[in-house]
């Protein structure tokens, strides 16, 4: 038998034993008519044995299970409710049976009401452990060390108040009342902990509710039931004026009415994360696409499918430019319609153009036309080689597509377009030789997914350098306009070459436009990401990365790494150059719930002049003819020699001392590298 349920069974027979002694002791003090309310040794063991019943009871449920394992929060709360809230119910029928029965045969019997009232006190006190240590479970779901060490003192202190029961001190004195209070607010303080809520899709928000609220009668009818008996002249001894229990109580109930306020208010925003989640899935769908063996007739059908479904569009269709552009899909629209709307944007010179028009009725030709439909979004697919058609979207409202929604669209139309230049390249690729293809296909798709130029603008700028060790190469580097004033930088590496890793490095561009719409944290995006690449990413690969936010506003910079290399750094303040240690795991090596934990952020305020590298692990460990390391030390020596030159030079610099300690060297690794300075006058923001 495991430890845990040999100490869960230990501490059940403690806990039977000691309600059995207190039922005695209770029994005991009507036969021979003694109060426990006097200071005798009655009263003294009585406090004994029940301290020990409820910490008993409570020990016995807490070893059961100390993690919350997956996401089914249902479930945890249908066997609460199952298990223990259905103990307030039984409660109740016995109540009542009680006054039946005194009412036609036992007339104020103390022995049959204080059996049942201690019956009823030991259901009672059992459904606030179960309650107790399945709020636990929620408030520590992705829990941090400081949601941890809060959730101990909680503990500890709510134990604690057992002592006053214990020593029989009356806790309304001026000494106790505040420090109750104090517990009171602490109880408050934790239970805004809520995480889990978010992850209850649309459905089980409601089946949640509808639980949250039976659990909070239950709750409600043992007080209540409690309550009445307490001026009861025939009761023995009244548990419920106890300090623990009327905490927990308090807690239980708490909790679940703030899980229920939450649940209740989260509801119209559900669709909203459901929705992201669903773009999120299609993304990884088309991203897919190549390795699942669809074809483009299948990737345009998810773009589709994606986009009305996205946008919410009344009405849209599709043209191929490979067929002479013809229709390929059509929604609520006929031939004649769209031959009439096509004309209209080529008489306007918006012909094979990206196009919005929220507002179609100001404009005489569209509503001569006489349709039904006030927005129109016209997206271009296209590459810088080619064009493969065109995306027409339509909506029966004014002002129908608003940035977030053009946004999402774009992400979906260029992960359709890089999926279907791959699997062009691939059908291209069984033509020829596999080895050679290959080692084509994946330079051409790398080739597409780095980015050729950073913007430019008045508070920082970048440099680039890349060298792929062979035909294709495993890293990457992206970046994502967030707002006029946050720009997020991606750097990473694939494990592993050739054709997989290009695709995965595809993957990885596509989650990373999909996360960042959001403007999402870093760490939330790299466990976000973690995620995602688990389901798609094979066993043995994985990818390291660092994610980096540049606020210009707040003129700092904020980032996670992912198992990726150190970030060096020059302070032109303090004139010091270091490497910012941080931890983080690779994503992809550990799939679950628990990647959470293995990130962590670091938000620094940078200054005029500061300078930043960011590079990976084929410069650092590049070899000489000696076979001896390029290292972090020449690294960080290049850069104390040259922070005062601008992004480029420096860069120059760094890449020309790599080549001349290379020599003639075999290139064993990629190198990526990037210089990022921060011009010395940033200009002013309005905040």
């Amino acid at each position: 038998m495991p430890y845990t349920s040999r100490l869960k069974r230990t501490y059940a027979a403690v806990a039977f034993a000691s309600w059995l002694m207190l039922v005695g002791n209770i029994l005991l003090c009507i036969n021979i008519n003694v109060s426990l309310d006097t200071n005798s040794v009655y009263s003294h063991v009585n406090n004994l044995l029940t301290v020990i019943f409820m910490f008993s009871v409570f020990l016995s449920q807490q070893n059961e299970s100390d993690h919350i394992k997956g996401t089914d929060f249902m479930a945890y709360l249908w066997k609460l409710f199952v298990q223990a809230g259905l103990a307030a119910y039984v409660c109740v029928v016995m109540h009542v049976g009680y006054l039946v029965v005194a009412r036609h045969w036992f007339p104020d019997s103390k022995y049959l009401l204080n059996i049942i009232y201690s019956i009823n006190f030991a259901l009672f006190i059992y459904f606030l452990a179960r309650a107790f240590y399945t709020w636990k479970k929620l408030i520590l779901f992705q829990k941090s060390k400081s949601l941890h060490t809060e959730w101990r003192w909680f503990e500890w202190l709510m134990y604690g108040s057992l002592l006053l029961t214990l020593f029989n001190i009356s806790y309304i004195t001026y000494i106790f009342v505040p420090l109750l209070c104090l517990l009171v607010l602490y109880i408050f303080f934790v239970s805004v902990n809520l995480r889990w809520v978010a992850y209850l899709t649309l459905t089980k928000k409601w089946r949640s509710i509808l639980l949250l609220i039976v659990l909070l009668v239950s709750a409600v009818l043992f007080g209540r039931y409690f309550q009445v008996l307490a001026g009861n002249p025939n009761l023995v001894a009244d548990h419920f004026e106890h300090p623990f229990v009327l905490l927990m109580l308090f807690f239980v109930f708490i909790y679940a009415f703030i899980s229920l306020l939450v649940a209740v208010f989260s509801l119209p925003t559900s669709s909203v994360f459901e929705q992201k989640r669903d773009d999120l899935m299609n993304i990884q769908k088309l991203s897919q696409s190549i390795q699942q063996g669809q074809d483009e007739s299948q990737v345009f059908d998810m773009l589709f499918d994606s986009t009305t479904k996205a946008t919410g569009a009344d009405a849209a269709w599709i043209e191929i430019s490979d067929n002479e552009e013809d229709v390929s899909h059509m929604l609520n629209l006929d031939l004649a319609k769209i031959s009439r709307i096509r004309q209209i944007l080529k008489n306007l010179n918006l012909d094979h153009v990206d196009y919005i028009n929220n507002n179609l009725e100001l404009n005489n030709y569209f509503r001569e036309l006489g349709l039904p439909y006030k927005s129109l979004l016209v997206v271009a697919l296209k590459s810088s080689k080619r064009s493969f058609g065109m995306l027409y979207l339509l909506k029966d409202i004014d002002h129908g597509f608003d940035r977030e929604s053009i946004n999402t669209v774009r992400t979906y139309t260029n992960q359709t377009i890089l999926t279907i230049e791959n699997l062009r390249l691939i059908e291209d690729s069984l033509q020829n030789e596999r080895y050679k293809e290959e080692l084509k296909i994946a330079s051409a798709v790398q080739d597409s997914l780095i980015p050729k130029s950073f913007p430019s603008d008045s508070w920082f700028e970048v440099s680039t350098y890349a060298q792929p060790a062979k035909e294709v190469g495993g890293d990457f580097y992206d970046f994502l306009m967030l707002s006029e004033s946050r720009i997020a930088i991606i750097i990473g590496d694939v494990s592993g070459k050739g054709v997989s890793a290009a695709f995965h490095m595809a993957q990885m561009k596509g989650i990373f436009h999909a996360l960042m719409q959001d403007d999402l944290d870093p760490v939330v995006f790299m466990t976000k990401a973690n995620s995602a690449l688990s389901r798609c990413l094979e066993r043995t690969s994985f990818i390291t990365s660092s994610l980096y936010i540049i606020d210009y506003k707040m003129q700092g910079l904020m980032f996670a790494r992912a198992g990726h290399c150190h970030t060096l750094y020059y302070n032109s303040m303090t004139e010091e150059t270091f490497y910012f240690v941080t931890e983080g795991l690779g994503l992809g090596i550990i799939r679950d719930a628990s990647y959470a934990k293995r990130i962590h952020k670091l938000y620094y305020d940078y200054n005029p002049g500061d300078v930043m590298v960011i590079y990976t692990d084929g410069v650092t460990e590049a070899r000489s003819p000696a076979q001896e390391e390029y290292g972090e030390d020449r690294l960080k020596d290049m850069l104390q020699q040259t922070y005062h030159l601008e992004a480029e030079d420096i860069k120059y610099a760094i890449v020309n001392d790599l080549k001349t300690f290379i020599g003639d060297a075999h290139l064993h690794d990629d190198q990526t590298l990037m210089v990022v300075k921060f011009r010395n006058v940033q200009p002013k923001i309005q905040m």
